[in-house]
């Protein structure tokens, strides 16, 4: 094992393979459903409002999303939300849980070069089922060391993945494209955190850079990554 870093953990979606688009789409999708009853960007906010209240109902993920847009339609309709956009947005999230996956560009490259010489982690939020099927048809699966999926990101639940996995968060590095779920909290708890920009966000993952810390880096994509490794080492 490295010396300095021993473990380094990846985010799935958006980090890996692209997933935020899907919602996009979707999302434009239920806002062409309700165009008759509210415009676009008072569909957007009371969307993202249901997404923020139900967060800690549903947890992340596909499922929670429809469960919010349809609670969304019935307050926009005053519960007059026809029938027939109902089947639309469940039919749409099943559209989202078949999607294919596709990776990010230098993905498979970077966890194949790390996992040769660190103990590599995918640490991912969201639906049981639906990131354990993105992860099989990703193909990378084999790669990892561990895999880590959980309702929520913070200091204390990687304090405790990297406990597992390797050597402390001390000795370890997470990489993603949320400054939120991926990097604050790896610092926070000791760790290395690496922001690899996607260019889509969803609202809720926002959080201001802590870029006084000198564990934090900024990468332009996953080709970088191996690079920026072996300078902390």
């Amino acid at each position: 094992m490295a010396g300095k870093l021993t473990t380094v953990g990846f985010d799935a979606d958006d980090t890996l393979w692209h997933n935020e688009r899907f919602f996009r789409l979707t999302q434009a999708r239920f806002t062409e459903l309700l165009k008759d009853f509210a415009e676009a960007d008072h569909l957007s906010e009371r969307l993202l409002a249901a997404e923020r209240r139900n967060i800690q109902r549903y947890g992340f993920g596909v499922k929670g999303f429809v469960l919010s847009m349809i609670e969304t339609a019935l307050e926009v309709t005053e519960d007059r939300v026809p029938a027939n956009v109902i089947r639309e947005l469940i039919g749409a999230g099943q559209e989202m849980l078949a999607y294919p996956i596709e990776l990010l560009p230098h993905a498979r490259e970077a966890v194949e070069t790390l996992a040769a010489t660190h103990r590599v982690v995918l640490i991912t939020k969201g639906d049981l089922m639906d990131q354990e099927r993105k992860l099989a048809q990703s193909g990378l699966g084999e790669l990892f060391h561990g895999v880590e999926i959980v309702s929520e990101k913070t200091p204390e639940v990687y304090a405790g993945i990297f406990a597992r996995h390797g050597d402390g968060a001390e000795r370890a590095m997470m990489v993603g494209n949320s400054m939120r779920s991926d990097v604050v909290p790896t610092i926070a708890a000791g760790g290395w955190g690496v922001y690899v920009p996607h260019g889509l966000v969803w609202e809720i993952e926002h959080a201001e850079a802590p870029a006084a810390s000198p564990r934090y880096h900024s990468i332009a994509d996953l080709g970088e990554l191996a690079n920026l490794v072996a300078q902390i080492e």
